[in-house]
C-alpha cells in the first residue's frame, strides 16, 4: 500500500475578539458617531487603556486631521463643538428636570379604617420602579406594585397606611432625591351622595 501524504492545510482561522463600548455598546472605533463621546472615551481609558492610547493619542489624532482638507478640518471641529454644546446642554437640562420632579406620597383611603400609600415621580430620578417597588414589599412586609395611571406614567402602590414611613425609607436609601423634594399627601376617598 502507498503511504498516503496527509496534507497540512491552512490553519483555521481564530474568532477575534471584539471590545464593545460600556457606554453607547458600540466598538470602540465607532463611539465618535454615538453622542456620548466623552464618556466613552472616559470608558476605555479605564478598561482598555493600551485600545485607547491606540485610538484617541495626540499622534493619532494630528495624523488623521493632516489626512483631511483644511475645510474639512474647520467643518470637524465645529462639529466636535456642536456634539459637546449639545451633550452638555443635554445634560444640564436632564439634571434640571431631576432638581425640579417632586416625589409624591399620598395615603389613599379605600374602605372605612383600610388605606393604601401611592408612590409618584421616583422615576424622574433615574429609580427602576419596579425594582423600588420590590424593596418597599420587603422592606415594609407587604404588597407592593407598580400600577398604570389614567393621566398616563406609573405609580408604587403599596398596602397599609405606610407614607411616613416610607418617606423616611426614600431619604435614607435614596441619598440623590432632596428631601425638600418629597411631599406627603393625605387623598380621603369621596363619599357617595344619596
Amino acid at each position: 500500500m502507498a503511504d498516503v501524504a496527509t496534507a497540512a492545510g491552512p490553519p483555521e482561522p481564530q474568532a477575534k475578539q471584539v471590545v464593545y463600548c460600556g457606554v453607547c455598546s458600540l466598538p470602540p472605533e465607532y463611539c465618535e458617531f454615538g453622542g456620548t463621546v466623552k464618556k466613552c472615551e472616559e470608558w476605555l481609558k479605564s478598561h482598555h487603556p493600551d485600545m485607547h492610547e491606540r485610538l484617541y493619542s495626540q499622534d493619532t489624532i494630528n495624523a488623521n486631521m493632516s489626512t483631511l482638507t483644511l475645510e474639512a478640518q474647520k467643518r470637524a471641529d465645529k462639529d466636535a463643538q456642536k456634539k459637546a454644546a449639545k451633550a452638555s446642554a443635554a445634560e444640564a437640562r436632564a439634571q434640571e428636570i431631576k432638581a425640579s420632579s417632586k416625589v409624591l406620597i399620598k395615603r389613599v383611603e379605600r374602605n372605612k379604617r383600610k388605606y393604601v400609600t401611592a408612590v409618584q415621580g421616583l422615576e424622574a430620578h433615574g429609580l427602576e420602579l419596579k425594582k423600588v417597588a420590590k424593596d418597599f414589599g420587603k422592606k415594609f412586609a407587604t404588597g407592593s406594585s407598580v400600577t398604570k395611571l389614567p393621566g398616563g406614567g406609573e405609580e408604587i402602590t403599596v398596602q397599609g397606611d405606610l407614607s411616613d414611613d416610607i418617606y423616611d425609607y426614600v431619604v435614607e436609601t435614596y441619598k440623590d432625591i432632596p428631601e425638600d423634594n418629597i411631599e406627603c399627601i393625605e387623598d380621603k376617598k369621596k363619599k357617595g351622595g344619596g
